[in-house]
């Protein structure tokens, strides 16, 4: 796990050291211990800034100030909240992430007064602001040898936070920084090279949840032949790495009570086999995997807050790779549910490692509801942009739940069609069912495809091809990889199923 900051909460009355980081209202009102620290001197000097520069402390806005007159500090960050009425506390997670984007490396110290104008702000808004930068901070630099000069250099900054209440920030704190832990294991695991993170690798580096008290079970080979996970294995038989299949359980509810689960694909790198995509940006396709990172990520994030509950997190790994033994166009493979399926494009294959891990988790855990996460089609984004995850499902209060859960933590999902006259589109003259349909609908008779293996379980699929790679940068990410999910699913999971603390 990369991580570049580390993060502090300090009494209001510790002093300021090198960058100091105070917020306003839209009237250019300061807190009263912000407006202390300010003084006359540096607080006519702001006003005098926000005119030149047209700053009105609109919400996420900043002004900033170098060798602020009337201050020790170095540089004064001035960052707007908008309307105090209209604040919420999401709001102070994206202040957290602008606060990160602004420090430089070559910065020491930089010193944060969570207040606003009504007063100190919650312990649970200052863990917020805390969560915002390191989630912004975050950089894949490990393969760089190079790291003295600009962007390159390391950022090695102590962010202390100065609230009125340090014990309860801390505790607040505690659970959102284990999910940033989440969502940046799940960063690393997308951003690696295909050389590196490979099936059996990425199965290794699951294997260390086991530091936080979730099992792992890794199914080889040959204890998914037994289990007949002819999909899966077809996928995965053209390449030299051979394919696993990775079972993790967190168990923090009720003993015996009814498990969530939660399946990601994980093809580690996507040539597309015999049907081979086009080589340009090929390359991105070492992100193939970001919905099995994210179930690794979530895994870690439930288990290191302790959640109250008892889910099952399960990831298909697999290279898809064009040699001589690859599978074909034309082939037919019986999958672990004892459909059988003809394979019309060998590129469709993500739907093939989940239909078979998919079954797998609804007939052994027989879990209250499944959702797959899945960079499943580049159809999705299409449709939706980058800006939101295609979501389908055959379950309304599930997919509500997940609406719910990505307006509050801006890892937003949209709700797609499913329906029989989409069903018929993968009807197959030769098996049961066909890989891909028509052009037409991609994404839909993809999600169409995975609801023939979960049974009658509650299901969700998150189509996350535009959102879990190459996004533009934003408030809390500047990564290749984004980690999208974990914290959407976090949200899901405390809201909704965690026995009551």
């Amino acid at each position: 796990m990369t991580d570049a900051v580390k993060i502090g909460f300090v009494p209001f009355s510790a002093a300021a050291r090198g960058v100091l980081v105070v917020f306003c209202d839209d009237a250019l009102k300061f807190g009263t211990t912000s407006a202390k620290v300010l003084g006359t001197t540096a607080g006519a000097a702001v006003k005098r800034a926000a005119t030149a520069n047209q700053f009105k402390g609109k919400s996420g806005g900043v002004l900033d100030i170098l060798a602020p007159e009337g201050l020790k500090v170095g540089r004064l960050i001035v960052v707007g909240v908008g309307k105090l009425a209209s604040l919420k506390d999401n709001d102070f997670i994206k202040f957290g992430g602008k606060i990160a984007a602004k420090i430089q490396p070559g910065a020491e110290a930089v010193t944060v007064v969570a207040e606003t104008p009504s007063g100190a702000v919650k312990p649970s808004q200052a863990a917020g602001v805390a969560a915002g930068i390191r989630l912004r901070a975050y950089r894949f630099d490990r393969y760089k040898t190079k790291k003295k000069d600009g962007d390159n250099a390391p950022l090695r900054v102590q962010f202390s936070i100065a609230v009125a209440d340090v014990a309860a920030a801390r505790k607040a704190f505690a659970p959102d920084s284990a999910v940033v832990d989440g969502v940046l294991i799940a960063r690393d695991l997308v951003n690696e090279p295909p050389n590196v993170l490979f099936p059996t690798e990425f199965a290794r580096r699951a294997t260390q949840l086991r530091k936080v008290g979730v099992g792992v079970q890794v199914l080889d080979v040959k204890a998914m032949t037994q289990l007949k996970m002819g999909a899966l294995l077809g996928v995965s038989q053209g390449s030299a790495h051979d394919g696993r299949t990775v079972i993790m359980s967190w168990n923090g509810g009720k003993r015996g009570e009814q498990p969530i689960a939660f399946i990601g694909k994980g093809v580690c790198f996507d040539t597309g086999g015999i049907s081979i995509k086009p080589s340009a940006s090929m390359e991105d396709m070492k992100g193939d995997m970001g919905g099995a990172a994210c179930v690794v990520g979530l895994m870690h994030a439930l288990a290191a807050r302790k959640a109250k509950v008892n889910v099952i997190g399960a990831i298909g790994l697999v290279e898809n790779m064009p040699d001589g033994n690859a599978q074909r166009p034309g082939d037919i493979v019986t999958s672990m549910s004892g459909q059988t399926i003809e394979i019309i494009n060998t590129d469709a294959e993500g739907r093939l490692v989940l239909a078979d891990v998919l079954w797998y988790v609804a007939k052994k855990f027989k879990p209250k509801f499944m959702i797959d996460l899945a960079t499943l089609t580049g159809a999705i984004m299409v449709a939706l942009g980058i800006d939101h995850a295609g979501m389908f499902s055959n379950d309304d209060k599930l997919a509500e739940r997940l609406y719910a859960a990505g307006q509050e933590t801006g890892e937003r999902v949209w709700r797609m069609p499913l329906g029989p006259e989409y069903d018929k589109l993968i009807d197959s003259q030769f098996a049961d069912m066909k890989n891909t349909g028509s052009r037409n609908g991609g994404s839909i008779t993809a999600a169409q495809f995975l609801q023939r293996f979960v049974d009658d379980t509650p299901w969700a699929h998150l189509d996350i091809a535009g959102t879990a790679m190459g996004v533009p940068a934003s408030d809390l990410n500047r990564s290749w990889g984004s980690g999208f999910g974990v914290r959407l699913l976090d949200r899901l999971v405390a809201d909704n199923y965690e026995a009551k603390r």
